[in-house]
């Protein structure tokens, strides 16, 4: 007689799964290519350009692992990594969900409203895309108007300003350490700007737990 699988259990073999086939059809496109163009890389550039970069990304993708599942519960976790964009998109979105909820990313409420928040995110993310690519010509020109340039510069700012409100306003004994230390970074570290967001969050998050766990032994928290 066939097992029912717990909620959960479908949450891990559904996201193992899908995890795997989206691995292959990224591995399969590069590898289509090389076929359909009978062209092949050179394999010392290709070599040397993965030594300079995969160490970045692993350490990234290791430190994401342990920062982003408990802020996405298991099934955000596989979904949000399936479809990108995490810390621009699908981290607010799932974040603002529970936090109207009123749930926890730990509890099975969490992971439902997590998983639907990130889910809906990335339909309307792909619907706009593709309104984006059917308009892109007649809307070029408004899009590229000065008038409205600082307006997109502005967008993720305002995006992280609000739920940083909510959460400063909350744990604001916790919140202090990281405000500075993020604000001295961006500041004095000309390197830093808004392509490295995906590595200065979960650096940010760890910077936080090791704070929080320090003031709590120090027992003003």
């Amino acid at each position: 007689m066939k097992k029912n699988l717990s909620y959960m259990d479908s949450v891990h073999r559904d996201g193992k799964i899908w995890g795997i086939i989206v691995g292959l059809v990224i591995i399969a496109f590069p590898i289509a290519l090389c076929l359909i163009f009978k062209a092949t890389p050179n394999l010392e550039v290709l070599v040397k350009g993965v030594i300079a970069t995969a160490p970045m990304y692993w350490a990234v993708g290791i430190i994401e692992m342990f920062t982003f599942v408990p802020m996405l519960g298991a099934g955000g976790t596989y979904l949000s990594f399936v479809t990108g964009n995490i810390s621009n998109l699908k981290l607010p979105c799932a974040i603002d969900a529970m936090e109207r909820a009123d749930v926890k990313a730990t509890s099975e409420e969490g992971e439902v409203i997590s998983t639907i928040a990130i889910a809906v995110s990335s339909i309307v993310t792909t619907f706009i895309i593709i309104i984006g690519v059917v308009l892109i010509v007649p809307i070029t020109p408004l899009l590229e108007s000065p008038v409205l340039v600082p307006a997109f510069d502005m967008i993720l700012p305002a995006l992280f300003g609000g739920l940083a409100v909510v959460f400063i306003s909350k744990n604001l004994k916790l919140s202090i350490a990281p405000v500075i230390l993020m604000l001295a970074l961006f500041i004095f570290v000309p390197a830093l700007n808004a392509s490295t967001v995906g590595i200065m969050v979960p650096v940010g998050v760890v910077f936080t737990v090791i704070t929080a766990r320090i003031l709590y032994k120090k027992g003003v928290l």
